[in-house]
């Protein structure tokens, strides 16, 4: 075999490999999608079709007419907002002391942080739940808060690798030219931590609008406060003799396409902040 034939070999392998990986990724949403648009009689026959044959919105309608899906999202969007901002504003302060300031301590707390991004959500569930019934917070509230336990530590991380690789050389000569401490923070390095901004933003977003166990467990007694992964899980429960497939795929694209959107509009500035963190830190 010559060697021009080898690379064609290898570069067959190599479509044939992404094609694979490409059909393992894609074909989730892609069932959803077919499912959303399928009938009720469509869904459960047997054996299933690949294709939908009478093509309907009626599971978007059902979905789109339920005031508790509504309410859900705009809880979601409540929730997921606010954690978002507070995780960002506390994350940029935490992030430029620990990247450009020198203290001691300042390892161990470095580490600390990189060490309470590995804990798993039950480890930390029945504390919480605890502290949060003796004060006893609104449901929102608390799950703004208990958010903030695991978006916080990505966002400080990052943005310590992100103000460490930044030059001191601007520090200095905005300090030479009179600018107060809080000044050279807001108006000369937060604005060039954009990129890590947007990523570290868009992830904490995406984690709080997913989230499942906290939101299932701190809403129990309070349904209003649902966010909409509950209120989907919530949607299988209606029906009595069958569970609405159709109805739980429209709802899961219509929570995950806006994702997709935001995540295709930012790629460029997701991996400029996630490079930047990687290379700098």
């Amino acid at each position: 075999m010559t060697r021009k034939q080898r690379r064609i070999i290898g570069q067959i392998g190599f479509y044939l490999l992404i094609g694979v990986i490409f059909v393992y990724l894609m074909f989730p949403f892609y069932w959803a999608t077919i499912s959303a648009l399928k009938t009720e009689n469509e869904l459960i026959r047997t054996p299933a079709t690949y294709f939908p044959i009478d093509l309907t919105l009626q599971n978007f309608m059902a979905v789109l007419s339920n005031e508790r899906f509504l309410r859900g999202i705009l809880n979601s969007l409540i929730v997921a907002s606010t954690a978002t901002v507070l995780s960002l504003l506390v994350g940029s302060f935490a992030g430029f002391s620990l990247g450009k300031m020198r203290f001691r301590g300042r390892s161990p707390s470095l580490y600390a942080i990189l060490a309470m991004t590995m804990f798993p959500q039950v480890a930390v569930l029945a504390g919480l739940y605890a502290v949060i019934r003796i004060l006893s917070m609104p449901s929102l509230v608390s799950l703004v808060l208990s958010y903030l336990v695991f978006t916080l530590p990505f966002t400080i991380w990052v943005l310590t690798a992100f103000f460490k690789g930044l030059p001191s050389s601007l520090l200095q000569a905005a300090q030479v030219d009179g600018a107060t401490f809080m000044q050279t923070f807001w108006q000369v390095l937060l604005p060039l931590t954009a990129p890590a901004l947007v990523t570290t933003g868009l992830l904490a977003f995406i984690n709080a609008w997913n989230e499942y166990l906290f939101a299932l467990t701190f809403t129990a007694t309070d349904p209003d406060a649902q966010t909409v992964p509950v209120a989907i899980a919530n949607l299988s429960g209606r029906v009595a003799r069958q569970e609405p497939v159709g109805e739980i795929m429209a709802a899961a694209l219509i929570v995950t396409v806006p994702l997709v959107v935001l995540v295709l509009v930012f790629q460029q500035r997701i991996v400029a902040g996630l490079t930047a963190g990687a290379v700098k830190g």
